[in-house]
């Protein structure tokens, strides 16, 4: 093992030799940024975190970190990999508007089962209204079966589901047309049992339909060839067309012959990756995150992948059609590069993991969030690489912020949230940290010489798609907001081996209403509901109206309900009609 260990470190540093000679040089400074900046307070032990994601070489990937409501109180709750060290569950008591506070509950698993988990991804499988885990393992993959009170336990028999023995760190789930129960996708990295592993031995990635609709089994898994050391995936509808395919970010490191791809998901077809032929471009980096925005609202969705030194923003070309995913790279023309650190005097490459896409300063532009640190102790790469937080401007281009936020600490990132812990409308920030204790960053607004004042205006929307595929995966949720209109799609894979289910976060800047419009998962939209700023809102699936959901004020615990979907229905005169509401 300390030789495998030793190569690794050899080759990562042999592989840069082959990687630009110089990045490109720092551009002007930008324009003033005149927008809100969020401050960030780091509060992770005070809030009753204290976790650490631990392990040798196998565990230099990963760490992740998956949120969801798993007491039905609507409070984002937290599931964390810990490697070497037990995975690690955390029940969110925080008050509303309040310093953050959770408090760890025991998991009901068997110690060997508990470790060498990488990563952790929420998703309700057998539509039973508790959210399931899928856990990333080194060694068999494991689904949790969630239940009342943040209950736990291990499904791979009941789900007739075989967890394999592979090094796995990617994952992404979808609703195919016509069934109960989701398409799983495994991405996985090295195999550490081939000959000569660990260079050209990438383990096949797995792709797993459920094999009827009679009940959850997923015993008919077909492998994904070729696969080239995965660590990022997503299902997306990137042309629009209503179908998803399967966007793969792998790692250059090991593979040999291979590249980033995108695979063709047809129903009732094994998937086909798209080639040369039909426009899909050659691209080798060191694929570690993904992130989907549709910042055009054009239903042409922009790619982030994280990367050693420079990463890409992938944008769909002007020539490109519905059947040629061609892309181009604008992260340098937008200002995303995060080729190295922003501040200190390490002024080596970053090595970036995590990324997410989201509205931090509620001024109504998308905004990036990205997790960095040195792998574990690579010379030519900084060792002093902050998080970035990369605001959006109303140009398209990105600032970066994070020193200026608070959030450019030291530490070794992995995998992350965005998230309203507290539910105040203001997005906080769970980073896992290698080796070293998590971070949690509360958003405590807006700077000012007397303190701190809110943000932007904003809403947060849960969806009700049903009794299959209840919470919308695959839904659009559109919101205009004077003569802006912003997009985002309800997903279940992407960053660096966490996840997210619950409220979707939207900026709504100064505007005091907004519309909103949701496009369910097989393509039928809703009628257009007037909404007010600064509220939680829930839209069910056929309802005439959608309703709003009240944070309770004072103790948080009073908020637990058996059905706590019910929620204030929105005003009668609230309601629009089939056209979206003009001022």
């Amino acid at each position: 093992m300390k030789k495998i260990a030793t190569l690794l470190a050899i080759a990562s540093l042999i592989s840069f030799s082959f990687a630009p000679g110089s990045f490109a040089e720092d551009t002007a400074a930008p324009a003033p940024f005149l927008m809100d900046v969020p401050h960030f307070q780091e509060e992770a032990v005070a809030a009753g975190i204290d976790h650490q994601y631990t392990g040798g070489w196998e565990y230099f990937v990963g760490g992740g970190v998956a949120s969801f409501d798993c007491n039905g109180d609507r409070k984002p709750d937290l599931m964390m990999a810990g490697g070497t060290s037990p995975l690690a569950l955390y029940v969110n008591e925080s008050e509303t508007g309040g310093a953050l506070k959770f408090k760890a509950k025991p998991i009901n698993l068997s110690d060997k089962d508990i470790r060498s988990v990488l990563g952790v991804y929420p998703i309700d499988i057998d539509n039973d209204g508790y959210t399931d885990i899928v856990l990333l393992r080194l060694g068999e993959n494991i689904i949790l079966k969630g239940g009342p009170d943040c209950t736990f336990e291990k499904a791979n028999r009941t789900f007739a589901f075989d967890g394999g023995k592979d090094w796995t760190v990617a994952f992404a789930a979808t609703w195919e047309a016509g069934n109960k129960y989701p398409t799983l996708a495994f991405g996985n990295y090295v195999d550490r049992y081939a000959p000569g592993t660990p260079f050209g031995t990438c383990s096949d990635n797995v792709f797993d339909r459920p094999v009827s609709n009679d009940k959850v089994d997923y015993s008919n898994p077909l492998p994904l060839k070729p696969s080239y050391c995965t660590l990022s995936m997503l299902f997306t509808d990137w042309n629009h067309s209503g179908q998803d395919s399967l966007r793969v970010a792998n790692d250059r490191q090991y593979y040999r012959g291979g590249q980033e791809q995108l695979w063709d998901i047809a129903p009732g077809r094994p998937p086909r990756q798209y080639t040369t032929a039909e426009g899909w471009a050659s691209l080798k980096i060191w694929g570690m995150g993904l992130a989907e925005a549709d910042p055009k609202a054009d239903g042409r969705p922009e790619y982030f992948i994280t990367s050693m030194g420079d990463n890409k923003l992938q944008e769909l070309d002007d020539e490109a059609d519905n059947d040629s995913p061609t892309y181009r790279d604008t992260a340098y023309e937008k200002g995303v590069a995060a080729y190295r650190p922003y501040t200190g005097k390490d002024h080596r490459p970053s090595t970036a993991w995590h990324a997410q896409f989201a509205d931090i300063n509620n001024d109504t532009n998308m905004d990036l969030f990205l997790t960095k640190g040195n792998v574990e102790a690579m010379p030519d790469f900084a060792s002093s690489d902050p998080d970035n937080l990369l605001l959006g401007g109303f140009d398209g281009k990105f600032t970066e912020k994070g020193d200026e936020a608070g959030i450019a600490l030291p530490g070794k990132g992995r995998g992350a949230v965005v998230e309203d812990f507290n539910n105040d409308g203001m997005l906080d920030i769970l980073v896992v940290n290698r080796m070293q204790r998590a971070f949690l960053f509360r958003n405590l607004g807006a700077k000012t010489e007397w303190g701190y004042r809110p943000l932007g205006n904003w809403t947060e929307i849960e969806l009700d798609n049903g009794p299959i595929n209840h919470v919308g995966i695959g839904a659009t949720i559109n919101v205009r907001a004077g003569t802006q209109t912003q997009v985002q799609r309800v997903q279940i894979g992407g960053g660096h081996a966490s996840g997210h289910v619950g409220f979707t976060h939207f900026g709504l800047g100064t505007n005091e209403r907004a519309v909103v419009r949701v496009q369910w998962p097989d393509g039928e939209w809703s009628q257009p509901y007037r909404i007010f700023a600064n509220q939680h809102v829930v839209i069910k699936r056929g309802a005439t109206s959608a309703k709003y959901w009240f944070a309770p004020p004072g103790n948080g615990n009073e908020a637990a309900a058996a059905e706590p979907a019910i929620a204030a229905p929105i005003p009668a005169g609230q309601q629009v009609g089939d056209q979206p509401v003009t001022k």
